[in-house]
């Protein structure tokens, strides 16, 4: 579980405070153990800033702040404010990404269970999907569930997450898919073989729900394995 560190700063000196990240963040190349940090002011107190930084771990929270390049920027960080930094260590009781869940959900029960009624559920009504795959792209979501079927008859797809990236209203995902030829592709009936393609999509959200998709999947290599292309 991610490990937290809070700090309370009171300077009015906030460029420098910045400045002053960036060189530790250039001196720690290669080094540093933190994966993310956020510097905000108090809208009722601009004196009054807080930062978060983030760790994969509390172990490497502590790993980050043996960093010499850390002791010597901490103690100017000190001289640059009204009063000492205060510290919270946070232990991290729950850190969910909910867009991320709604992607796991629509992978899960759209494509690999087939329930396409649960696309309107997690989409808006406005839903565009993008797929160099597809002719007639983009699609609306009557027509992206229509492709969906389409594929569930082809190929009985199942989707396996292997990485997922959340940053703002995105979510980028890196899948494998495993099936079998079932059903026409391209003029070519059901062979019965076993296909293994992998790919990426990326879906917007708008309030929570699938607002648009942008799939690329390696086309090339599914036609191959079906013997439609040489390679």
């Amino acid at each position: 579980m991610i490990f937290v560190q809070v700090v309370e700063l009171t300077t009015h000196r906030v460029n420098e405070v910045n400045e002053l990240l960036d060189t530790w963040i250039e001196a720690t190349r290669g080094k540093r153990t933190l994966t993310r940090v956020v510097l905000a002011r108090d809208e009722g107190d601009v004196s009054h800033l807080m930062m978060l930084a983030t760790f994969p771990s509390r172990e490497a929270a502590r790993e980050n702040s043996q960093l010499p390049e850390t002791e010597r920027i901490f103690r100017h960080l000190v001289a640059l404010c009204d009063d000492v930094p205060r510290f919270t260590d946070l232990e991290v009781l729950r850190d969910e990404e909910l867009n991320k869940r709604v992607v796991r959900r629509y992978l899960t029960e759209v494509i690999n269970e087939g329930t396409l009624s649960v696309a309107d559920e997690l989409c808006v009504p406005h839903f565009h999907e993008h797929d160099p795959a597809s002719p007639n792209e983009p699609l609306d979501l009557a027509d992206a569930k229509t492709s969906v079927a389409r594929w569930l008859g082809t190929l009985r797809p199942t989707f396996v997450i292997e990485d997922q990236v959340a940053e703002g209203n995105l979510v980028s995902t890196r899948f494998t898919v495993t099936g079998t030829h079932s059903g026409d592709l391209m003029g070519l009936g059901a062979t019965g073989r076993p296909v293994r393609v992998t790919g990426q999509v990326t879906h917007r959200f708008e309030h929570g729900l699938l607002a648009e998709s942008w799939w690329n999947w390696d086309q090339l290599g599914l036609l191959s394995q079906l013997g439609l292309v040489a390679l």
